[in-house]
């Protein structure tokens, strides 16, 4: 497991150092989000830019822990260019693992239970987090921005 743990660690590290998609896209066309957490201060701006059902592109900045960071990083790379329906589907898995489903699936019995990591790809680096119940405010917050971001755009419409 140890070398499990190694993988998931150089992931969150290598997201951290080298966060994909960042910078920022003209608002409009893209919608702006912010998300902050005031118990530690990271913070997080999302720029998103939907068409035709599909987050065609996003964009982020921001500053905090590696966790934060790297989830945002993780988070982007892994929602861009998805259809809305793939992106909420993800946001909910994560969401789940994010409270406490830290183990892949064994069986088809567990599917309805458990949160299947092979699923998340990468995203699964940061299945550790809910060992530390007070950094998974830091790991979602991306999260809900992006959450809080796709409701105000459909809101729009």
């Amino acid at each position: 497991m140890s070398n499990l743990e190694d993988l998931y660690r150089e992931i969150i590290l290598d997201h951290y150092r080298s966060p994909r998609n960042r910078g920022e896209l003209p608002s409009p066309p893209a919608h702006k989000v912010e998300g902050f957490n005031p118990l530690c201060g990271d913070e997080v701006t999302l720029y998103l830019d939907v068409h035709d059902g599909v987050l065609s592109d996003i964009k982020l900045t921001g500053h905090g822990c590696s966790i934060s960071q790297s989830s945002s990083s993780l988070m982007s790379a892994a929602v861009k260019g998805k259809p809305l329906n793939d992106v909420n589907a993800t946001i909910e898995t994560f969401k789940q693992l994010m409270t406490g489903h830290e183990s892949a699936l064994t069986t088809e019995e567990e599917a309805d239970e458990e949160v299947d990591l092979r699923t998340l790809g990468e995203l699964a680096a940061l299945q550790g987090v809910v060992k530390f119940p007070v950094r998974i405010k830091c790991a979602t917050l991306a999260w809900n921005a992006l959450r809080q971001g796709l409701d105000e755009i459909a809101n729009q419409n």
